[in-house]
């Protein structure tokens, strides 16, 4: 009995390894050619891969899913169903080795292994593909300290896990674990799965060694794979130990891998400015080496960091195409049940409904990775903003797809659809000729069938706070509300008559909408179906079209309690006598009754307080103008307070009072200065060490210390920064955003003719100048100082290449932007004051400035 029992358990064995074969050989896979090419089994066609990381699984996004009360599965599931929504084909994570190893490499199952295989499975059902980085070798803490694992990774230093042989016996014995591993959802083990493009060895290693050294650790890495019974691709990382690059392309790796941070990572604080420049080339300096075209090329991890900007991923995909990238991953997709705080990485941002315009930005890069031929490429910048069916533009903070059937933005557009008729899918944000929405969230709308379309639209986000400053999952950087916006659609297939019905879960809205109008609209999904049209009855919410079911939506939960959030930047300095514009976001569940503006002229005691009304001009927007008679020189402070029934919220401060009661105790108020129109427009004011000042050092790096001089009482401080550097040749840059310093003197700014710099030391060669709104650099050599003053006329200024600063990683791209096409200097345009001049290796270089002005 216990034999034939036996017998039909193998036969049951081998029943469902035969149905696994013929899945996996019915799944294509992805196979490196002798060129490098990646491509896919079945057709032999170019493969192009583009997505994201994510982290969930592992470190701080699993502990704050059990900080926060979050089901992890639940929170995995809402985010893959959005990077499907977002066009995505490419998942790539970097496992946390310390969390699922123990101290001799034994793979542990444990539930960060298990939470990755159910990751894996869900990305699967969307058709996602997945590479996997075996190994991180470093904690898993960020931004908390490290929590003790036991890993084996813990008990070696990061540079010495690749070269010490009992460490690398113990990742031997690791990775051929992991990918034996079996995942119980999918059932194959990760070696066999179709749906995993290949592994990449670890992330980002450090080969302090020699080219011998580093290839023989590849070597065992790769041996250990193959007994462990890998065909797949696998992967090393080539943009750092520049070093020991050689040592790669000896190797039988299939495919390398690069980074890209194009401005730099952790700013501290929002970074502004055009930034196009900086993604204009990516040039591989050991692109020569033998065996270079012979490896694929995988972006590992890459994003544009501490920018809100929705203009940026689609150049940069561009960018990678044209230097042959075939497997492109952003880093990294926020978990959804986390990112209102954005603590994972402060320095970078994405999430679909927290993010709404970047990511509808993401959307379009995922397209152009695929409409962009590997290899294809559209001249410099800024000719280049123009690509194939794709336009990216700063001055509108706007990415575009128009290819007749998609028309996508991230902002709002003035662009027409090529063809109206034609359109199939539209993904946006704001306003175009296609769709009027005032709602700040992201809508999509799908064909179907013939008069027949879903309509999907995110809540509302409204920013709180600067995102990119030190983080806290007590401190909400973006907040969802729940707004209900008229939404008017001009779509000839869907006429202006038209049936709306909800889908999602819930969802109990229906209507007609008529000439073409909505009423009313809050975020969920919709079914919408032209009038005369008798629609297939397929169309249900579970009915499965592409990749996700007709009923699927996914948001977060929207508190009832948080009150009003007001965002508004006040100008810093206008010219008396000139009218003040005061705009303002004001944002909550409900539209208040009144937004109010009180300066600090009111007071408790006061039988009269006089008030300035805001008017409501859309959406969440709301202005006033501040009469010219009000506007005398001096500083204008005021308060905004939004007014529902017999409440009232006080902003800046936030606190649910009135200034007017008696109670109120915030002192905090919104600041304005005004002078006389004549007078100079100051750039620069010396109040500290740090004064808004960046300074850099080209190449690389320099030893930097910076001392406020407090001069005699009748005279302003000064800033001293001395510089000493290991580089050859250094360039030291000094850099200040100015725009919104002088964004409210327009005219003052118009007939400005001279820079002037009060400097007490000025180094030999000293350059001043500006970087425009073009992403142009203009600079002058100053004369000598006359009365301590160094004056530079702006016709002086002439175009030069652009220093790319903050520094970009990988450490070997080109530290310039080399402009190929003439813009005449605009004094209009200016955006960022510059300073430079060169130094001496290993001598030290001194500046000592004061108030910088134009007049």
């Amino acid at each position: 009995m216990q034999r034939h029992i036996l017998t039909l358990i193998i036969c049951l064995l081998a029943v469902v390894a035969l149905a696994q074969n013929k899945v996996q050989k019915s799944v294509p896979t992805i196979y490196v050619d002798a060129g490098g090419v990646m491509r896919w089994s079945d057709t032999k066609k170019e493969a192009s891969f583009f997505g994201v990381n994510y982290t969930l699984p592992f470190a701080h996004a699993y502990r704050a899913m059990g900080y926060l009360g979050v089901d992890r599965k639940t929170a995995i599931d809402r985010d893959v169903y959005h990077m499907a929504r977002l066009g995505l084909n490419a998942y790539r994570i970097h496992i946390w080795d310390v969390e699922i190893s123990d101290a001799e490499g034994n793979l542990l199952e444990n539930e960060h292994l298990e939470l990755l295989d159910y990751l894996i499975h869900k990305l699967q059902e969307r058709g996602i593909r997945t590479v996997i980085t075996a190994q991180t070798d470093f904690g898993n803490g960020y931004p908390e300290r490290n929590q003790p694992t036991g890993g084996f990774s813990s008990h070696y230093d990061k540079c010495a896990v690749h070269s010490d042989a009992e460490a690398i016996a113990v990742q031997e014995k690791y990775i051929a674990a992991l990918v034996r591993h079996v995942n119980p959802y999918t059932g194959y083990a990760y070696k066999d799965d179709p749906y995993i493009v290949g592994f990449e060895i670890n992330n980002e290693p450090c080969h302090p060694g020699t080219v011998v050294e580093t290839r023989n650790y590849i070597n065992k890495m790769l041996s250990a794979l193959k007994r462990a019974g890998n065909r797949k691709p696998v992967f090393y990382n080539v943009s750092h130990n520049q070093h020991v690059v050689e040592a790669y392309y000896s190797t039988a790796i299939q495919g390398t891998t690069y980074q890209w941070y194009p401005i730099g990572l952790v700013s501290g604080h929002t970074r502004k400015g055009n930034f196009l420049p900086f993604v204009d080339r990516y040039d591989i300096p050991f692109s020569n080496l033998k065996g270079f075209d012979k490896k694929a090329r995988m972006v590992y991890e890459f994003d544009p960091a501490d920018i809100l900007y929705s203009y940026m991923y689609p150049a940069t995909v561009r960018t990678f195409r044209t230097a042959g990238f075939q497997w492109i991953t952003q880093f990294a997709y926020d978990p959804i049940d986390m990112a209102a705080y954005n603590t994972e990485y402060q320095t970078h941002y994405l999430n679909v409904a927290y993010t709404p315009n970047k990511a509808i930005g993401l959307m379009i890069a995922a397209e152009a990775a695929q409409k962009v031929g590997r290899g294809e490429s559209f001249g410099n910048y800024p000719a280049d903003t123009l690509f194939n069916d794709f336009r990216v533009s700063y001055v509108q903070d706007l990415s575009e797809l128009n290819d007749g059937e998609k028309f996508y933005y991230s902002n709002t557009t003035q662009t027409r659809p090529k063809d109206i008729s034609q359109l199939r899918a539209i993904a946006g944000c704001g306003k175009s000729p296609v769709v009027n929405y005032e709602g700040t969230g992201v809508y999509w709308l799908d064909r179907l069938e013939e008069g027949v379309w879903r309509l999907e639209v995110m809540p509302d986000a409204v920013q709180v706070s600067d995102p990119f400053t030190k983080p806290s999952l007590d401190k909400e950087v973006m907040r969802i509300v729940s707004g209900a916006w008229d939404m008017t659609l001009n779509l000839p297939d869907l006429g202006k008559q038209f049936r709306v019905n909800g889908l999602n879960n819930g969802n109990t809205f229906s209507t007609q909408a008529a000439n073409g109008k909505i009423s009313t609209l809050r975020p969920g999904v919709y079914l919408l179906q032209r009038e005369g049209i008798s629609a297939s009855g397929k169309w249900t919410a579970d009915a499965h079209w592409q990749n996700i079911i007709l009923g699927e939506y996914a948001c977060p939960s929207i508190s009832d309690n948080k009150g009003f959030t007001v965002t508004h930047s006040p100008a810093k300095t206008v010219d008396a006598g000139k009218d003040l514009q005061i705009e303002a976001i004001v944002a909550g569940n409900e539209m208040p009754d009144s937004v109010i503006i009180y300066t600090d002229k009111i007071s408790f005691w006061n039988e009269k307080n006089p008030y300035l009304k805001m008017n409501h001009t859309g959406g969440y927007t709301y202005c006033a103008t501040v009469p010219a008679t009000e506007i005398k020189e001096g500083c204008f402070r005021y308060n905004i307070v939004v007014c529902q029934g017999d409440k009232r919220q006080t902003f800046p401060s936030g606190v649910a009072r009135s200034p007017l009661d008696w109670d109120y105790t915030s002192a905090t108020l919104w600041e304005t200065n005004i002078v006389a129109p004549e007078k100079s427009l100051s750039l620069l004011e010396i109040v500290d060490a740090d004064s808004k000042l960046e300074t850099y050092t080209m190449p690389e790096w320099s030893r930097t210390n910076r001392q406020l001089i407090q001069n005699a009482p009748t005279e302003k401080p000064t800033l001293r920064i001395t510089f000493e550097s290991k580089d050859k040749a250094p360039v030291f840059v000094l850099r200040c955003y100015i725009k919104d310093d002088i964004n409210g003197r327009p005219e003052r700014l118009a007939s400005c003719h001279t820079l002037c710099i009060h400097a007490k030391k000025i180094p030999e060669g000293l350059k001043a100048g500006f970087i425009t709104s073009d992403g142009y650099t203009y600079l002058a050599s100053c004369a000598a100082a006359t009365d301590g003053i160094i004056r530079v006329p702006l016709q002086d200024l002439k175009q030069t290449n652009t220093a790319l600063l903050p520094h970009a990683y990988p450490v070997f791209l080109d530290h310039y932007f080399r402009p190929q096409t003439e813009i005449p200097f605009r004094v209009e345009g200016i955006e960022t004051l510059e300073l430079s001049f060169d130094g001496v290796s290993e001598e030290i270089a001194e500046i000592e400035i004061g108030s910088i002005w134009l007049e």
